[in-house]
């Protein structure tokens, strides 16, 4: 797969589109079903928040948006593209073209550099060492950190290291940001900073944000909330206040 090889009408179409996505997990002697029929679409530049108590799928339907796993009935489309279609091959390749993951536990590389950090999913593209460190430096400096491309990332903050773990998955130019508790290891002012960047980006960046938080007060900032209990969608509307 390749960004050449991407459907004609794929700028046309909703960048996600789920239906009757289920999901069922083997646990002892039972099958568990923790997603249960979801259905909804996403269109590129969109701001969505995915909502839901403990144990109500969301982080599950993530990974289901992120490729990361496979539902065990049902469609994903992603980019014009039916994922059930891909191998695991074509799969990463549409994870590293299309989707900026951004993770709460921020999985940087402790004995590497800010900037190499942020270098490293072009370099899993190809991308030749120059052109991948030209590419990260200007991705630290969208996030305000070309101060610290140098340093390794015990020696910064927990804000500055999810601006790093940002800067990486934006690196790529994704159409994408897909973010698992972004703010969960952060305190609230941090957290705010935070969520403000990720405005910015789909403001001036147009990137298409779904963000999966437990912060009802951060979750309203979005355009749009999705919230799941038992593995269905019960609410999914622009929370008061937006346009």
């Amino acid at each position: 797969m390749s960004a050449a090889a991407a459907p004609s009408l794929a700028e046309e179409l909703p960048l996600i589109d789920a239906n009757g996505i289920e999901r069922t997990f083997r646990m002892g002697d039972e099958d568990v079903r923790v997603l249960n029929g979801v259905s909804f679409s996403v269109q590129r530049g969109e701001y969505v928040a995915l909502i839901g108590p403990s144990g109500s799928g969301k982080s599950t339907l993530m990974y289901q948006i992120g490729c990361l796993d496979t539902p065990t009935a049902g469609q994903l489309t992603l980019a014009g593209y039916d994922t059930a279609t891909l191998d695991d091959a074509e799969l990463a390749a549409l994870r590293n073209q299309v989707i900026g993951f951004v993770f709460q536990t921020f999985n940087l590389l402790s004995r590497t550099s800010v900037v190499d950090n942020v270098a490293l999913p072009l370099r899993y593209a190809g991308v030749g060492l120059k052109e991948r460190r030209a590419r990260a430096r200007e991705a630290l400096s969208r996030v305000s950190l070309s101060h610290r491309e140098d340093y390794s990332p015990e020696r910064l903050s927990g804000g500055e290291r999810q601006r790093v773990a940002i800067a990486r998955a934006i690196v790529t130019r994704p159409a994408l940001l897909l973010c698992d508790e972004p703010t969960g290891n952060l305190d609230q002012r941090v957290g705010k900073e935070i969520f403000a960047l990720f405005e910015e980006l789909n403001s001036e960046l147009g990137a298409t944000l779904v963000i999966v938080t437990h912060d009802m007060t951060l979750a309203k900032r979005a355009r749009r909330v999705i919230e799941l209990v038992d593995g269905v969608i019960v609410n999914d509307a622009t929370p008061a206040g937006r346009a």
